[in-house]
């Protein structure tokens, strides 16, 4: 699934809400730091491994720099940490950084229109991209993918989950809410027949023209849920009036929410050691529990990998 072309509408209004939340949520003393150095990222500091460095081109050996193109704002994969100010901040953003400590190199992030990223890459502009891409076979053609999320739809439901949602089939019945004209949509129409079959009932979907207007309705108890992209839901339960207006339902059957597809770093196909480079070190970041750091920080520990595969997408 890739939703990200239809919640760019409401990705101002959750950067929105971000800033004046990342203090609460860690985001202002943990944003990734070098200090004599040292480089900390969500708490972890992330040591150079020579090895893997040495696996670098030798131009970005040379320059100490990857290049990184990014589309702000699409919380909580990228933001600005003020409003008004250039300064980064969001999941890809530390990633970038945890990925540069451990290879020695800078991840010198740019801002850059979505659709304009990987032509950006194929002209030589940038050497990667990190803007939670979708990993599809049609990109595959054009740039190599290392994947590092696997993200879907997820459930947000109040605080202390009063409707007992565990599952998609538990808003069989109930008043739920999304944003209109998005695949979460899609996805609440598709499952009718299951839960018609099911005998518990047809949902009961609430269209709303922004996510921001789905949440009020759920703030109110007007609907029992709202389906969005489990990144956004799991970072608007991280970060709304301090993480106690909403909750993640976190279905042990689909970790990285319905109908999850993977996310990868975009890489020029002009530099494999440098997407070798990048699958080593995302997978030493695992190891060593950095990742799952990362991911907590911004509430969506569910959707990392446990692997650092390569160009995963099989249709």
């Amino acid at each position: 699934m890739n939703a990200r072309p239809t919640h760019r509408v409401v990705a101002t209004a959750l950067a929105a809400a971000a800033l004046a939340t990342l203090s609460a949520c860690g985001g202002g003393d943990d944003t990734p730091a070098a200090a004599g150095g040292k480089v900390i990222v969500a708490g972890e500091e992330v040591k150079k491994d020579q090895a893997l460095h040495d696996m670098l081109p030798d131009r970005i050996k040379e320059a100490g720099t990857v290049r990184v193109a990014t589309d702000v704002p699409y919380p909580p994969f990228e933001m600005f940490m003020k409003e008004g100010e250039s300064t980064l901040t969001g999941l890809d953003y530390d990633l970038g950084q945890a990925l540069g400590g451990k290879l020695g190199v800078t991840f010198a992030f740019t801002p850059q229109k979505f659709d304009g990223i990987v032509p950006a890459i194929q002209a030589g502009k940038f050497d990667a991209a990190m803007s939670a891409i979708t990993d599809n076979k049609e990109r595959q053609q054009v740039v190599d993918f290392v994947d590092y999320s696997q993200s879907g739809s997820g459930i947000l439901v109040a605080d202390g989950n009063p409707g007992k949602i565990t599952t998609l089939d538990d808003l069989c019945g109930k008043n739920v809410a999304v944003q209109a004209a998005t695949n979460q949509l899609d996805l609440l129409k598709k499952h009718q027949t299951a839960c018609t079959t099911a005998g518990k009932g047809q949902i009961e979907i609430q269209t709303f023209p922004k996510d921001s207007d789905a949440q009020l309705a759920l703030r109110s108890g007007k609907v029992v849920a709202q389906v969005l992209t489990k990144p956004a839901a799991g970072w608007v339960a991280k970060s709304a009036d301090a993480g106690k207006a909403f909750d993640l339902v976190d279905d042990p059957a689909a970790p990285g929410g319905y109908n999850a597809s993977p996310n990868g770093i975009a890489i020029s196909k002009q530099q494999p050691e440098l997407t070798d480079a990048i699958q080593k070190a995302l997978q030493a970041l695992i190891d060593d529990g950095t990742l799952t750091a990362i991911y907590s920080k911004y509430g969506v520990a569910s959707i990392a990998v446990r692997e650092a595969t390569k160009n995963a997408a099989v249709d």
